[in-house]
C-alpha cells in the first residue's frame, strides 16, 4: 500500500496569501487554488488501486494547520510520500513566473528522483511557461525539513504574475496540474489502474510477459477473453475462428454495432 499525505498549503484565511488585486479583483485565496488542484487529485485517484491518501490541511479551509502538526501526522501515519502543493508570489505585477518543484536542501537520492518525476509529469500536464532559471530548487521548508518520508512541495504559478495569474484562476489549468500530480504518483507509487488490477488478478499466467499490458487493454475493451476464468495462455497458438471473433470484436469496439 501507498501511502499519501496530499497537502493544500496554508488556510483560507492565511495573512497574505492571495492573487495580486490589480490582476485579480476578487483577490482569489491561495488556499482556493491550492485546494482545487487537490480535490481534483483526490478525484483522479479514485481509478487507481494500492493506495490509501490523508489530507494535511484542513478541507474546510476554516483552519491553518500548524507545520508541526501536518508533519507529526505524516510521521506518525509512517507514510511514503509528502506532496505539498501551493503557488508562489514575488512577481510584483510583472511577467516572470513559472511552476517550481522545490525538495529539501539536504533531500534523499529518493526524494530528489521524486522531485524530478513530479517536475516533469506537472509541466507535461501543464504545458510550458514562466521564466524560471531553475524549476527544481533545493529549499529549507518546513515540510522538507521534517518529514521523515521523500517530500515534495510544488508551486504551480505565481500570484502576481500577469502571465501566471489568468492560467491559475482557469478550471482548465487546475485540471491539467491535478492530471500531472497524479501521474506522478502513479509513477512513484507504482499504481495501477484499477481495471488492470482486475486483470491481472483474473489471468495470473501475464504477469511479466511482454504482451502483458496489450492482453490487459484488450480484455479491457472486450476484445479477447482468456482459456478459462484465471488462465489467459499468451503464448498458445490462435485459430482461424478465434482470429476472425477477434476481428469481429476491434470492429465492434471501433463502430459500436
Amino acid at each position: 500500500m501507498f501511502r499519501i499525505i496530499l497537502d493544500a498549503g496554508h488556510g483560507l484565511y492565511t495573512p497574505g496569501k492571495r492573487c495580486l488585486k490589480s490582476l485579480d479583483p476578487a483577490e482569489t485565496r491561495e488556499w482556493i487554488l491550492n485546494s482545487r488542484i487537490c480535490d481534483k487529485v483526490e478525484s483522479l485517484l479514485d481509478a487507481y488501486d494500492g493506495y490509501s491518501l490523508t489530507r494535511a490541511d484542513d478541507r474546510t479551509g476554516e483552519r491553518d494547520i500548524p507545520l508541526q502538526e501536518r508533519t507529526d501526522m505524516a510521521n506518525k501515519s509512517k507514510a511514503d510520500f509528502y506532496l505539498s502543493v501551493h503557488h508562489n508570489a514575488g512577481i510584483g505585477g510583472g511577467s516572470g513566473g513559472g511552476p517550481v518543484t522545490i525538495a529539501y536542501t539536504n533531500a534523499s537520492a529518493k526524494s530528489l528522483e521524486c522531485q524530478k518525476i513530479v517536475h516533469t509529469c506537472f509541466t507535461n500536464a501543464v504545458g510550458t511557461f514562466g521564466n524560471r532559471a531553475n524549476g527544481m530548487p533545493l529549499q529549507n521548508l518546513h515540510v522538507l525539513r521534517e518529514t521523515n518520508m521523500p517530500a515534495v512541495l510544488i508551486e504551480c504559478g505565481f500570484m502576481d504574475s500577469a502571465v501566471d495569474v489568468p492560467l491559475i484562476l482557469s478550471e482548465e489549468f487546475a485540471e491539467k496540474a491535478a492530471k500531472g500530480l497524479v501521474q506522478a504518483l502513479v509513477q512513484i507509487g507504482k499504481l495501477k489502474k484499477k481495471e488492470d488490477a482486475k486483470v491481472e488478478e483474473k489471468f495470473v499466467d501475464i504477469k511479466g510477459h511482454y504482451a502483458e499490458k496489450a492482453i490487459k487493454d484488450l480484455y479491457a475493451f472486450g476484445v479477447i477473453n482468456g482459456v478459462d476464468e484465471t488462465h489467459f495462455a499468451p503464448d498458445e497458438p490462435v485459430t482461424r475462428g478465434q482470429v476472425a471473433v477477434i476481428a469481429r470484436n476491434i470492429i465492434r469496439y471501433i463502430t459500436g454495432e
